[in-house]
């Protein structure tokens, strides 16, 4: 089944079981931080493709990161991406760019290591119309000085090393 762009960004926008403050996209909250993207990949942009082999004319997703209260909520809803595939999704310290590695590396909380407790890692496993969604949870929060700016979605699953592939595709996170 075919989500409509509005109803993964309003996915994304829904609310979570914390309980936060009206935010500024990006921005802080009396509460904490949101930041979120979404939409079709495209050629260039704030979502972004790189390989139209996994990412397929018309896939699309939606991401959401609330932090308040000591934690960190990561969502990610995907629609028309290969079906029955496995991704690995994180996020990076820049925003998406016209190259692949404009974003930059993974976002990591403590800049210390990699792995699934400092980053955010939203591997997704989509569903025979190519469609999934993802979580994550962390005790730890975000600062508005130091944010994550975007969403990579990578060809492989995420290894316990961090890697996970070439670049997919790319949401800006605002």
């Amino acid at each position: 089944m075919r989500l409509p762009a509005l109803l993964l960004a309003l996915l994304a926008a829904a609310p979570t079981a914390v309980a936060c403050a009206p935010s500024v996209a990006g921005g802080p909250t009396p509460n904490g931080v949101r930041i979120s993207g979404g939409g079709e990949f495209a050629a260039s942009g704030a979502v972004i493709v790189y390989d139209r082999k996994l990412a397929p004319e018309g896939a699309q997703a939606s991401a959401t990161v609330e932090s308040v209260a000591g934690q960190t909520r990561s969502s990610l809803v995907a629609e028309g991406l290969l079906p029955n595939r496995s991704y690995g999704v994180h996020l990076h310290v820049n925003p998406c760019g016209a190259k692949p590695d404009d974003a930059g590396p993974h976002y990591q909380h403590a800049h210390s290591h990699a792995d699934a407790t400092n980053e955010v890692w939203l591997d997704l496993k989509t569903d025979a119309t190519g469609a999934g969604t993802s979580s994550a949870r962390h005790a730890w929060t975000l600062h508005g000085e130091r944010l994550p700016r975007s969403l990579v979605i990578h060809a492989e699953p995420t290894a316990p090393d961090g890697t996970a592939g070439s670049r997919v595709a790319c949401l800006t996170l605002r």
